[in-house]
Formats: structure tokens, sequence, C-alpha cells
């Protein structure tokens, strides 16, 4: 990391990010070509988890290559100042680097499941979601559905906090800020 001065050490700030940030983005690499696709995602126990179809793209980079890099960010406002140079973003990130694997012990994909669905649709569902779904689940296109786990060996944070006296909102010009 460049800019050690931004980096987040906070494991307990780092996990609260990842719990509520609504999207990650999955790198993969495999036969010389990259490819990096959004997704849903729960941090759960220390992983990531996530599903998606049994076959396509994806899923034959990760039998070619299971390493994969995991990153999610979220911007938090952009910091005016009076000289254009610095003016500034708050954000925070998280890059976690590791091993991504189907998960075959059904226990664990429906705990998954059920923890996606909570982040993502809490209290909607009346009842748990039962091993039988997961297990027979297929996708409009006919594909059984697998849930994939991120197993991290390295997770670095970085965070501009917001100075929210510098906060731009639209109609905000310079001249308030001489």
């Amino acid at each position: 990391m460049r800019h050690k001065q931004l980096a987040c050490t906070d494991t307990i700030k780092i996990d609260q990010f990842l719990e509520e940030a609504q999207t990650g983005y999955l790198g993969l690499a495999a036969h010389g070509d990259p490819y990096v696709i959004p997704l849903n995602f729960v941090w759960k126990n220390g992983f990531i988890y996530f599903h998606g179809a049994s076959e396509g793209r994806k899923v034959d980079m990760l039998h070619e290559n299971p390493n994969v890099c995991f990153t999610v960010s979220e911007q938090y406002g952009t910091m005016v100042h009076p000289i254009p140079a610095k003016t500034d973003t708050a954000y925070m990130s998280v890059i976690l680097f590791g091993k991504a694997a189907v998960i075959s012990d059904l226990a664990e994909a429906t705990s998954a499941m059920q923890a996606l669905l909570d982040k993502y649709v809490p209290g909607y569902y009346s009842s748990p979601l039962h091993k039988a779904h997961v297990e027979k689940y297929r996708s409009s296109l006919g594909s059984k559905t697998f849930i994939f786990k991120i197993r991290p060996f390295d997770i670095t944070a970085k965070e501009n906090e917001l100075n929210q006296s510098m906060k731009f909102e639209q109609g905000r010009t310079v001249h308030e800020d001489r």
C-alpha cells in the first residue's frame, strides 16, 4: 500500500464494513486473461460467500486457478478545497486475496445462503431456508447453483474519512470556502 497513512488495521471496522457493503468485485485470472465480476456476497465467520451458476466462465476460471482477489469499496462523498488539487474523496475499501472453492457441505451451503437472504432481504421470509431448496434449486437457465467460499490469506483496507464540513453538496461554490 503506497499511502500508509490511509491504511485501516481496525479489524472490527473492517468486519463491520464487509458485513454491510452491498457489492463486491471478484477478480479471477486464468489462461492469461483477467476477469472481474460484481456480485452479492456475505462476510461470515471470516470468509466471503457468494453463489452462482454451476457452469460458465467464472466456474471454468476457478477450476483453472482458484486464487482470487475480492474487492469491496464504498464512497462516502467528495470533499472540496479551494485548491483544486486538494479536492478529495471519502471512502473505505478492502482488498482480500484468497482461494475460492465450491462448498460441498450442504449444511454450510444452506447457512451461507440463509446469511445472504438475511443480508439482502432481512425479515422477508417467515421461515428459514431448507437444505432441500439449496440442494435442488435450478436457475431460470436450468443450471444448478453453486455456493462458493473464499478463504482469505491476506486482507488490506484503506480509508479516507469524510470531513463533513468540507463535503460537497450541490450548489456549494469555492466562494464559500475562502
